[in-house]
């Protein structure tokens, strides 16, 4: 698709020569308590985004609607937003601000409702929408990168439409940690909603709820973090219109090197000497075939990741509108976004529309609904980084008329190159959804209002995939096709009745929830081998007519909730919430389907105690704490039944008949709920009149009754069973700090530091610690869930240790060039000499030490300049990359420093045409921190002088860069993809505009 900055300059040019007739205003801002000017403020008219920064010396001119009173909102960092009605025959206003404590009244949503700042008792981080759409961002989660202290957020890899993950607090369950440990999305209200698909230019602000206090309201649903997403509504005054766009390319960033053909020839050359083959170039026909001697003689040499890899595309437009009456309020956006991979074949299409609507009936009753409908285009192309790392890197990938060479000098690997060859591969997902919500709220008298919510979320997709014989999947045999289809529908009905009271010095707020959620899918697949016209791809399914197969699926689950909070304040400064929830979940057993979550929180606003007046030091202090439980019923649905597998049956060589099985996993009928017990203890602080303010959070998190596969005997005919067994602990520090650098002047810098160290362990397992044949999946009290159980590599066995190589191991295991272990214990559980399974050890963990973030915001009149920086310190990965060394030399590798006579090193063993290789695994371990330059911002608000003839309010352009420089140990790729060669990162580069009217 081309750039659409053509149609939106056309668009702007439209909408200015429609704007109604203004008159100009002006004025200026000092602060209350010290009078003096306050440049940098925000002044904008209530309900558009008509707006302007004071001047240096705190003035403003403005251009507002004729003939008409407006409403002004002057807004500065650490000082009280202010309201200002100015009537049709003013023309210039004076305005002083007062020293806000930290935004204290602003409003944050909770579950279920909204509280002040000032009153919460839990552990909340809440992010507004300009700092969302701050960064050019895929997605909203990625936007949250590095601002939320205690949410781990990284991006796996770089293909087209990827966002990033996001784990809070650490990871509690250990069956399927990669799914059972995911927090719980809530926008506007309706759970289920896919965040992938949330144009972060809609997105109002985002609270991140982290402990009991705060999720317990949303009981099983909220055991792993919430994240409440509030989009956009519809305001008061005259339409406003919004334009957003940027595009810009994406670039490789940090992808590990594989042999070119001269360190390819070297590195075959010695795993033949190694067993007296190869003695010099002269032997060389008993190393390399006929056509690789001849590619070797010609120099023909290729490179494949360079063929394969190319620079990318990224590119985002959308449009928003608002506007309404003091009964009915609209919001509108469309949006589309588009990235081409740094593969071909790899591409992703987003097209996202939004209607917001509120409609006030009566005084007493209120209606509306929000709707977001969206759709995704995405061709998902078949890794080819991983055949490009086995063929040798020998000759010409194409024949002198330019036809691909499909098995590169005669060999058995295919050409990695062959997907890309005109319909031989296809891959596509369409995905429709709909996520759609309808509420009605009355108010019968003051105080007490009843709100009915019913929410839907419906997804459609269809997956298909074909490729032809001579593609990487084919290998030259056959040609297969298939279309798998799945559906989704989620429906929620939720009521909440919420009463408030002011009595005196006491204010208590009391909320009921009650509540029903269904989750149902299903699916079918349909497919075959032989497409006899590869033309048809997966079209025609008919003509695939070898090995068809199909089936079909259903599933369905359901949850009812019942739930009862009460919010109580004395005087302001002593605060309580109290929290229960009753949850019943149909995935489990019955008698064992319900649970109740109950937590408590407590606050003390020390500031506003009498002996705290006059003191200088503190502008804002609270402490905090919370208690409760939550829980997670971590399963697939029907898992606590049997069920049958099928299986096909002969007898006498006649044709199989069908028969039934009981599945290997056979069901618990005592299977209950994971409950975890949270801890929380905070301080919420502004020092030197809010130049420095921040939070600390410690918290412990217990989890009992962990939902887990236990592994039963052979015997029984069956191999696992979930079980409720063992307990967890997830207990940290949480640091966040922002800091006022320089407010005064045509200058201003702010900073803010995030910080968070999380210790997760195993506390106990049913009969100790599980030892896994796997070095990925042991489990060992006292150590995270996802930990690295192998072998200590200290090096390469060296010559003259040829005695003690011998020793170590079993005839003939262990000799100068092989990979040394340590000698760690033995049968005694002491080092015996012997490398056995007891030596091995806990090399490190996939969980961080610690993360942060690191933003700064600097402003000078019209530009502003944002700078991220992230860090990730403390895991271990082990990498795809490191794993590419074959000793025999029968394919490509990756560029190490291996063992030979006239190079003894201790990285890499020799390379060996017929020597087996031990311990592999503990040549990809590596600790892998790093902190990262992940974003910089550069952008430019034109002056009004210049925009106001065009009657547009702001126009800002900008240059960005995201994922711009790594500072790492590790060299060869960027280690937060953790060296999978087949998923690399991307940085990006992006130009950008923001208009408003």
């Amino acid at each position: 698709m081309k750039p659409l900055f053509p149609i939106l300059a056309a668009t702007v040019l439209c909408v200015s020569a429609a704007q109604a007739q203004t008159r100009t205003i002006t004025g200026n801002v000092v602060s209350a308590d010290k009078a003096e000017v306050l440049p940098g403020v925000t002044v904008v008219v209530k309900g558009t985004t008509n707006g302007i920064s004071t001047d240096p010396d705190g003035g403003f001119t403005l251009q507002v609607p004729d003939k008409q009173d407006i409403t002004l909102v002057i807004s500065y960092l650490s000082y009280k937003a202010q309201e200002l009605v100015v009537k049709p025959d003013q023309t210039r206003i004076e305005v002083k601000l007062a020293p806000e404590a930290a935004a204290l009244d602003d409003v944050v949503v909770i579950g279920y409702g909204t509280v002040r700042k000032r009153d919460l008792t839990g552990a909340v981080t809440s992010v507004k929408g300009e700092e969302v759409t701050k960064l050019p961002t895929t997605t909203v989660v990625e936007a949250l990168q590095g601002k939320i202290p205690g949410a781990d957020i990284s991006r796996a890899n770089g293909y087209a439409g990827q966002g990033a993950s996001i784990r809070i607090r650490g990871n509690r369950s250990i069956a399927n940690p990669s799914s059972s440990n995911n927090v719980l999305y809530i926008v506007d209200g309706v759970q289920g909603v896919d965040a992938s698909v949330i144009d972060p230019n809609d997105v109002e602000s985002i609270e991140v709820l982290k402990d009991a206090s705060s999720t317990s309201i949303y009981g099983s649903r909220g055991a792993n973090g919430v994240i409440i997403i509030t989009t956009k509504r519809g305001t008061n005054g005259k339409p406003r219109l919004s334009l957003n766009a940027y595009t810009g390319l994406t670039k490789v960033a940090g992808y590990g090197k594989f042999m070119d053909g001269p360190q390819y020839v070297a590195f075959r050359r010695e795993a033949f000497r190694a067993v007296g083959t190869w003695n010099s170039p002269a032997d060389d026909s008993k190393v390399f075939t006929a056509p690789q001697l001849d590619a070797i003689n010609n120099g023909q040499y290729v490179n494949w990741s360079d063929l394969l890899l190319n620079n990318g595309m990224q590119q985002n437009y959308q449009i928003g509108i608002s506007g309404g009456s003091d009964n009915t309020k609209i919001y509108f956006s469309g949006n589309y976004f588009e990235e081409k991979g740094l593969l071909n074949l790899d591409r992703y299409k987003r097209y996202t529309g939004r209607l917001n609507i509120d409609q006030t009936i009566y005084k007493w009753l209120k209606a509306g609904a929000q709707t977001q409908l969206s759709y995704t285009d995405n061709d998902i192309r078949r890794d080819p980084l991983n055949q490009a790392s086995q063929v040798a890197p020998l000759g010409t990938p194409y024949d002198a008329d330019g036809n691909l060479n499909i098995f590169p000098l005669g060999g058995t690997l295919i050409n990695p190159l062959a997907d890309e060859q005109p319909g031989a591969y296809q891959r596509n997902t369409k995905t429709n959804r709909i996520s759609a919500a309808a509420y009605l709220e009355i108010a019968p008298f003051n105080g007490l209002t009843f709100r009915s919510t019913f929410g839907a979320n419906f997804s459609t997709s269809e997956a298909g995939s074909f490729y032809a014989r001579n593609t990487i999947d084919g290998r030259g045999a056959n040609s297969q096709a298939s279309i798998t289809n799945n559906q989704n529908r989620n429906l929620s009905w939720e009521n909440v009745l919420t009463y408030h009271k002011d009595i005196g010095d006491h204010s208590i707020t009391a909320t009921g929830v009650g509540s029903i959620l269904t989750f149902t899918n299903t699916n079918s697949f349909v497919g075959g081998a032989n497409q006899v016209l590869p033309s048809q791809s997966f079209y025609n399914l008919g003509s695939a007519n070898q090995n068809p197969f199909f089936g079909s699926g259903f599933v369905q689950n359901k949850l009812i909730s019942f739930t009862g909070r009460v919010n109580y304040s004395f005087k302001g400064k002593y605060l309580l919430t109290v929290t229960g929830r009753s949850d019943g979940s149909s995935k489990l057993a019955p008698g064992n389907k319900w649970a109740f979550f109950p937590s408590a929180g407590l606050g003390w606003r020390v500031i506003d105690e009498d002996f705290m007046k006059g003191q200088k030091v503190f502008s804002e202090l609270k402490l905090r704490g919370s208690y409760g439980i939550s829980g997670n019923d971590v399963i697939n649905a029907y898992a606590t039944q049997n069920s049958l597998t099928l299986a096909q049956i002969s007898y006498n060589e006649t044709t199989a008949a069908p028969a039934y099985t009981i599945s290997p996993t056979i069901g618990n009928q005592s299977l209950k709920w994971e409950l975890t017990t949270t801890a929380d203890f905070g301080v919420d602080f502004g020092l030197f009149d809010n130049r420095l303010t921040g939070t600390v959070d410690y918290y412990d998190a217990r989890t009992n009754d962990l939902i887990f596969p236990y592994t039963l005997p052979l015997f029984t005919g069956v191999t696992t069973v979930n079980r409720n067994i063992g307990k967890t602990r997830n207990r940290g520090i949480e640091v966040s700090l922002t800091s006022q650098n320089f407010r005064g002047g045509a200058f201003t810098w702010s900073t803010t530091a995030t910080f968070a160290a999380n210790r997760e362990t195993i506390v106990s397992l049913p009969n100790g610690n599980v030892i896994a044949d796997d070095y990925r999946n042991s489990l060992i009290e006292g150590q995270p869930s996802q930990i690295y159980y192998d072998y200590k590599k200290i090096g390469i066995w060296q010559l003259g240790e040829e005695a003690a190589a011998a020793a170590a191991g079993t005839p003939g295991q262990f000799q100068p060039g092989d990979i040394k272990v340590a000698d760690l214990s033995g049968p005694d559980g002491v080092p015996d000499g012997k490398i056995t399974a007891a030596d091995r050890t806990i090399i490190g963990s996939r969980v961080p030490k610690w993360t942060g973030g690191l933003s700064n915001d600097f402003r000078y009149k019209g530009f502003d300049l944002n700078v991220l920086f992230v860090a990730r310190v403390g895991q271990w990965i082990s990498s795809d990359y490191y794993a590419k060394y074959q000793r025999s030399g029968s394919n490509n590798g990756a560029v190490v420093d291996y063992w030979t006579p006239e190079n003894p090193t201790n990285e890499y063993p020799r390379p060996n045409a017929t020597r087996v290789s031990n311990y592999v695994t503990t040549l990809t371990e590596r600790q892998a921190s790093y902190a990262k330059v992940r974003n910089v911002t550069l952008g430019y608000t034109l002056p009004k002088a210049a925009t106001g003839k065009l009657r547009i309010d702001n126009v800002r352009l900008y240059v960005s860069g995201k994922n711009l420089y790594t500072l790492s140990d590790l060299k060869d790729f960027d280690p937060e993809g953790e060296g999978v060669i087949d998923r690399p990162l991307n940085r990006v580069y992006v130009v950008g505009l923001n208009v408003g009217f």
